[in-house]
């Protein structure tokens, strides 16, 4: 399934987080869990404005098993998370936990 669009994704950190996005650059994540590729694929920084406490976001979408829908992630850059792949990391330790 194809990448989705900047537009797309900057909606979602906008909704997400009720402030205003703005597109800085495309990173590549793979994450690993020992040798196995556990998500790879392409992180979206946006820098954001009127949120009271983070300057920058992260953002990507995956596919839903079994659906031809995608989920929508939109991670704060805020300590912890200060970097794509952290961004990633917190996502998958989020959705697991909540299993």
């Amino acid at each position: 399934m194809a990448e989705v669009e900047t537009t797309q994704l900057k909606r979602a950190v906008e909704t997400q987080h009720a402030c205003t996005a703005t597109f800085l650059q495309s990173v590549p994540v793979t994450e690993r869990h020992g040798n196995a590729i556990v998500w790879e694929g392409v992180v979206h920084v946006f820098r954001i404005d009127g949120h009271p406490q983070a300057h920058k976001a992260y953002a990507w979408s995956s596919p839903i098993k079994g659906s031809d829908k995608r989920r929508f992630f939109a991670v704060l850059h805020l300590p912890p998370v200060t970097s794509p792949a952290e961004a990633v990391r917190a996502a998958i330790v989020a959705e697991q936990r909540s299993k």
